[in-house]
């Protein structure tokens, strides 16, 4: 694992009490799992995009000869 011994994953361990608190390191762990399974989740639902006929966006064609606003000359 990266190289770590057990020695270093204590160290870091006791660092990281040290810093943010024994009590506060259970609701650490928790938003670093949620945030974990939201970005799965996230990953898995990129695949079925929302392509209802009130959702469609039509990309318009710009000729390059044209501006994309219409109202500039």
């Amino acid at each position: 694992m990266f190289g770590l011994g057990p020695m270093e994953l204590v160290v870091i361990l006791v660092i990281v009490i040290v810093l943010f608190g024994a009590r506060r390191l259970p609701e650490i762990g928790s938003g670093f799992g949620k945030a974990i399974k939201n970005f799965k989740s996230g990953l898995s639902g990129a695949d079925e995009i929302d392509v209802t006929p009130g959702n469609t966006a039509e990309k318009k064609k710009v000729d390059p000869g044209r501006s994309a606003d219409p109202g500039a000359s």
